[in-house]
C-alpha cells in the first residue's frame, strides 16, 4: 500500500503497528444525548486524510466528512437527529434532515411535497430516515492493500403498498482518499412501483469559501424557475443576506467512454493543519449516468445555511405528481433491480 509517501507491504505495516486502527479503519459507536441519542455511526478513516461517519440509523447515509481534520461536508442545524423524530408530512422533512455529505432522497418520491394517486407525499421521501439492517463494518487485508467496507440493507415497505429494498455498500482503502458507493435498488414486491432516487451531496465551509469554483459537465443549464439567473452557478461567495435558494438543472452531460460524468469543486486555499497551512484541494464527485442521468445543483450561500448541493438523480425535484404529468416517472417491475455507482475523490494540487 501507499502510505505517508512510501510504499509498504502488509508485513512491513504489521511490523510497525500492533493494531490497524492506529492508522485507519472502521469503528462503530452510538451517540448518547438529546435528539441524537441512540443514533449509530460508523467512523471510516482512510489514513490518508479522508474520513467520514456513516449513519447506520439513516439509510447508511454519510454524515460529517473531513479531509485532514477539516470539514468538506455541511451539517444541518438538527444534527444527526434520531429518525424516530421524522415527520413525513409536507416539508417537515427539513426538521430532521441531518445534512452531512450524503442524504438519500427516495425511493418512491423525491422533491417537492405533492399528492399523487390519492397518496400524500412529503418532501424528498422516506429513504433518509430509514434505519439499516444486516449492517457490516469491517477492515481486511487483500494482498498488500487494506480495504474498508460498510454495508447493509434498507427497506421501504407498506402493507398493501410498495416493497423497495436498497442494498448499499460503501468502500474505501487505507492510504487512498476515495469513497465508493454501490447501491442495488430492487422491487421486492409483486406489483410495479414508482422509483425516484436523488443523491443529495452537501458541501460546506471551509471547502465552500470565497474563491471556490465548481466545474460542471453540462452543456446546458436551466433554472427550476424559468426566470432564474445563471450568474454565479460555478462560483462561490461570502454568506449573503436575504439569499433565496437557487435550483438548477444541468443537462446534456459530458461523459467518458464508460458513461461516467464528473463534478469538481476546487478550493485554491483549503486550510490544513488547523489553518496554519493552505493548499489547493479538489473534491471530485463521479457517477455512472446509466441510471442517474440527471444533475441538480442547489446553491444556498445564505447567512446561517451556507451550503452547495450537488445531486445526481433519476428525476427532477418538483415531486412525483409533476414527474408523472411530465411523462418522466420511472418505475420498477416486480423483481426488477437497478445499480447505482458513485465515487468521491479528494486530491491536493
Amino acid at each position: 500500500m501507499n502510505l505517508y509517501g512510501a510504499k509498504y507491504s502488509r508485513r512491513e505495516v504489521e511490523a510497525r503497528v500492533p493494531r490497524m486502527e492506529q492508522l485507519g479503519g472502521v469503528r462503530r459507536m452510538k451517540l448518547v444525548e438529546g435528539p441524537e441519542a441512540d443514533v449509530e455511526l460508523i467512523h471510516v478513516r482512510t489514513g490518508a486524510g479522508l474520513s467520514c461517519f456513516v449513519d447506520a440509523s439513516r439509510c447508511l447515509d454519510i454524515s460529517l466528512t473531513e479531509f485532514c481534520g477539516v470539514p468538506l461536508s455541511w451539517q444541518a442545524a438538527s444534527g444527526d437527529v434520531h429518525p424516530a423524530y421524522y415527520d413525513p408530512a409536507g416539508a417537515a422533512w427539513l426538521r430532521t434532515a441531518a445534512g452531512g455529505l450524503l442524504m438519500t432522497c427516495g425511493f418512491t418520491q423525491a422533491g417537492a411535497p405533492c399528492e399523487d394517486g390519492g397518496e400524500r407525499l412529503g418532501l424528498h421521501g422516506r429513504a433518509h430516515h430509514l434505519p439499516a439492517r444486516q449492517v457490516a463494518a469491517e477492515g481486511r487485508w487483500d494482498g498488500d492493500e487494506y480495504d474498508l467496507r460498510v454495508a447493509g440493507v434498507v427497506e421501504q415497505t407498506a402493507l398493501f403498498g410498495e416493497s423497495v429494498r436498497l442494498t448499499r455498500e460503501i468502500r474505501a482503502r487505507l492510504g487512498e482518499n476515495t469513497i465508493a458507493i454501490r447501491d442495488l435498488v430492487e422491487n421486492a414486491g409483486f406489483a410495479p412501483t414508482p422509483l425516484m432516487i436523488l443523491y443529495h451531496f452537501n458541501f460546506g465551509f471551509p471547502l465552500m469559501s470565497e474563491g471556490t469554483t465548481v466545474e460542471f459537465p453540462s452543456r446546458r443549464v436551466v433554472g427550476r424557475e424559468k426566470t432564474l439567473s445563471l450568474e454565479g452557478i460555478d462560483t462561490w461567495q461570502a454568506p449573503t443576506e436575504n439569499y433565496a435558494e437557487r435550483v438548477y438543472y444541468h443537462e446534456d452531460l459530458k461523459t467518458d467512454a464508460a458513461g461516467w460524468t464528473t463534478v469538481t469543486i476546487r478550493n485554491p486555499r483549503f486550510p490544513l493543519a488547523a489553518g496554519q497551512v493552505t493548499k489547493p484541494v479538489a473534491v471530485t464527485l463521479r457517477w455512472s449516468t446509466q441510471n442517474l442521468p440527471r444533475l441538480i445543483q442547489w446553491k444556498m450561500p445564505a447567512i446561517g445555511v451556507y451550503v452547495l448541493g450537488i445531486e445526481p438523480a433519476s428525476c427532477h425535484v418538483e415531486g412525483r405528481a409533476a414527474e408523472r404529468k411530465r411523462g418522466t416517472l420511472c418505475s420498477l417491475e416486480p423483481g426488477e433491480a437497478l445499480t447505482y455507482d458513485i465515487e468521491l475523490h479528494v486530491t491536493t494540487e
